[in-house]
């Protein structure tokens, strides 16, 4: 005989709950924490720390935290744009706060790349730019 103890039948009721977002709130012109924060800041934050954060290089973060712009620089420009688009992109999606990146719009000049798009949040949604390269 098999125990069924520890299965659970299809007739249980999981209740779905939101995490909170609420964490420390980050003044980067004193390079202080200032007190908390939530909502749509927290997410304004937390996008801002992801793209500032290079994927692999510290081993306090998961493996889907930060982004992935190292090897970008000195490419085909259009092999950049397309590849900005992407790396932003899935960087952000990793956050289960965003829902979604849109009208983002690249521009690659020399050694260096701008990108300005939308962040779609369930808390509302903000402009952001990223740039990328030597000088920036």
């Amino acid at each position: 005989m098999i125990p069924q103890g520890g299965v659970l039948g299809n007739n249980r009721n999981v209740e779905m709950t939101q995490l909170p977002s609420r964490t420390y709130r980050l003044d980067n012109v004193m390079n202080r924490i200032v007190g908390m924060t939530d909502g749509l800041d927290a997410v304004k934050q937390a996008a801002q720390l992801i793209l500032e954060t290079e994927r692999y290089e510290y081993l306090i973060y998961s493996d889907n935290y930060g982004r992935e712009f190292s090897g970008l620089l000195g490419r085909e420009p259009a092999f950049v744009q397309a590849e900005l688009y992407r790396r932003i992109r899935a960087a952000l999606m990793q956050d289960d706060r965003i829902r979604d990146v849109q009208d983002m719009r690249i521009t690659v000049m020399g050694d260096e790349a701008s990108a300005s798009f939308t962040v779609v949040s369930q808390y509302g949604s903000f402009e952001m730019t990223k740039g990328v390269g030597a000088g920036v």
